[in-house]
């Protein structure tokens, strides 16, 4: 899927939305932007901008004080029951610290979140499997992860945000810790999850993600929404026909 196919569908519609802390910290004021379905879209800024604490709202980690936040027409912070466990299964997030079940598996960690949607085991075996071989971690597969470098967790994270194939997924610094190589495999892996169907929203530092693409790129700074621009697109790669790991082109994540 093409972002120019999906932009007649917005994944994500956030409009006037602040978020204070007390005593009197503000960390996000009026930000209103609208995402489309099958969109890759980058958040920007210094440390303390609001990138996190924005990824926190769109995962229905935390509440905005203020405006209205919908994910596929859906206001995320008034679904309640089954209605927002159907939500969460359909959200995959990649957390800045990694947030992994350290006295488990490679394996069992990646496959925690096909679990809890009752795949079958054949399923999650092979995804698992496959997920690992895109990121060049297959002698990883049962190791703990708290064995594991910084880097190799960092990818061990993506893989569970992606592995029961969401239609949003929100990756938060997602390179902090890898080299050129595996900073390639992971963004290579992003763009067949957008191909079939999936909106991405990455947090980032690294220009070199975004710099030279065609995706929107918008910039934080101390909380409010200071530009929306979009890359120069110099130097995307040909990714139009990119398929994910089972061959599908489109439609796994159109929905919630």
């Amino acid at each position: 899927m093409t972002e120019a196919a999906a932009s007649q569908t917005a994944m994500i519609e956030i409009i006037k939305v602040g978020k204070s802390y007390p005593p009197n910290v503000t960390a996000l004021t009026d930000i209103s932007v609208s995402i489309a379905s099958g969109e890759i879209f980058f958040l920007i800024g210094r440390s303390g901008a609001g990138k996190t604490t924005l990824l926190k709202l769109l995962c229905n980690m935390e509440k905005p004080t203020n405006g209205l936040i919908e994910v596929a027409g859906m206001n995320i912070h008034q679904v309640t029951g089954n209605k927002l466990a159907k939500l969460r299964q359909r959200v995959g997030m990649a957390y800045q610290d990694f947030r992994l079940l350290t006295d488990r598996t490679v394996a069992e960690n990646i496959a925690i979140s096909m679990e809890v949607s009752y795949k079958k085991n054949q399923i999650i075996r092979n995804r698992v499997r496959s997920l690992l071989a895109q990121l060049q971690l297959e002698d990883k597969h049962d190791i703990l992860t708290g064995d594991l470098s910084r880097g190799e967790q960092q990818r061990v994270a993506i893989a569970r945000a992606v592995a029961n194939s969401p239609a949003l997924i929100l990756v938060d610094e997602p390179t902090g810790n890898l080299d050129a190589t595996s900073t390639e495999q992971v963004m290579e892996l992003l763009i067949r999850c957008r191909n079939s169907g999936a909106t991405i929203v990455i947090a980032t530092h690294d220009e070199a993600l975004y710099r030279h693409s065609t995706h929107r790129i918008m910039k934080l700074h101390n909380g409010r929404l200071d530009s929306l621009t979009r890359g120069d697109g110099q130097g995307q790669p040909n990714t139009a026909g990119a398929t994910d790991d089972t061959g599908a082109t489109g439609g796994s994540g159109d929905g919630i």
